[in-house]
């Protein structure tokens, strides 16, 4: 199958690396993976905060439909399997989700529908279904400024969910009757939510990196004690398990820090062995949230990996930094160094 034009050939890219990835493909993963709807907005719409997902992606919903066509002429090309699945937004009254501004069913089912890697079982298939179509938990904010609730008017409270747009407290929300778990035990946390028929993640908005940021769970209180008594029944075995565990993944980041480094030297034969093996280090670090731990940069996809390029470029063979310092506004940094940069890359683009 041919594809021309640079629209077709950045929409097979996303879908191929998502199918890789995770056996199956959705619209929304190709969507996700062009950089037409930005995660954050995607939580937003997932939490019920928006009323459609074209209202907060980043090109028109003609440029939607054009790759949603040009996803599903591919699809039909590698013969995958299709399994409607149910979006419900994660709010209390569990309503389905739209992907549309005008809701027209056609469209809304073309988004529903994932599609499976044909080589998969059939119970490989109704696990993956399963688990997609599990509604999304609900979310609390810690509130960070005082707030009124929209049902019942209290000023108090310091924690809140979001319904139609306006801040409710737990009382309204029906769920003043559960406990807060903090985050840090994962075990516990798990167990907790296992026990329980009803509980809700609390989170945090961070307001330097613009980003809810989970803070723990809100879960029922014989569900938290039973939970609690597991834990400590079996406190050693689970502490021998995770040490094999971060034996298992420091062994795996070095293996693809050097896949990182080699992908480096690929694309730009003339950067130093020692400079790539560094910006793989600093780039594919566990838990800093860089472009190297993105699913492009796990794929090695070679946008990813120049963005970690440039990103090392910008730090250490530019003015950059001091500039920031100085008081000079970052896009305006950014373009009185881009020359350099751009000097950088092409002489290691050469062998």
């Amino acid at each position: 199958m041919q594809f021309a034009s640079k629209l077709e050939r950045r929409v097979v890219s996303a879908a191929e690396q998502a199918l890789e990835r995770q056996r199956h493909v959705s619209p929304l993963d190709v969507l996700t993976g062009l950089g037409w709807l930005p995660p954050g907005l995607v939580t937003d719409w997932r939490q019920g905060r928006v009323p459609h997902l074209e209202g907060v992606a980043a090109v028109s919903a003609a440029r939607l439909a054009d790759a949603l066509e040009i996803f599903h002429r591919w699809v039909k090309e590698r013969g995958l399997r299709p399994s409607e699945v149910g979006y419900v937004a994660a709010t209390r009254d569990r309503r389905p989700l739209r992907f549309t501004a005008s809701g027209d069913e056609a469209l809304e089912q073309a988004y529903r529908v994932h599609w499976l890697a044909a080589d998969l079982t059939e119970k490989q298939q109704e696990r993956i279904t399963t688990r997609q179509s599990k509604p999304p938990d609900l979310v609390v904010l810690l509130a960070t400024r005082p707030f009124t609730c929209a049902g019942c008017g209290e000023t108090e409270a310091d924690m809140l969910m979001m319904e139609d747009g306006e801040p409710i407290c737990l009382a309204c929300a029906d769920l003043d009757h559960l406990v807060f778990l903090p985050a840090g035990d994962a075990a516990l946390t798990r167990r907790a939510k296992q026990a329980g028929r009803l509980s809700a993640v609390v989170v945090r908005f961070n307001r330097s990196r613009k980003r809810n940021e989970r803070q723990g769970l809100l879960v029922e209180p014989a569900a938290l004690e039973l939970a609690e008594q597991q834990c400590l029944s079996d406190e050693d075995a689970r502490a021998r398990r995770r040490e094999r565990d971060r034996v298992r993944r420091e062994a795996g980041d070095v293996v693809f820090q050097q896949k990182l480094a080699d992908e480096i030297v690929a694309l730009f034969p003339g950067c130093p062995p020692e400079r790539a093996a560094a910006i793989s280090m600093h780039a594919g670090a566990r838990g800093s949230g860089r472009v190297g731990r993105s699913a492009a940069g796990q794929a090695l996809d070679a946008d990813a990996v120049t963005r970690a390029v440039v990103a090392s470029v910008r730090h250490e063979d530019t003015p950059y930094d001091e500039m920031l310092m100085a008081g000079v506004p970052r896009d305006q940094a950014r373009e009185q160094i881009r020359e350099t940069i751009d000097r950088v890359l092409a002489g290691w683009r050469r062998r």
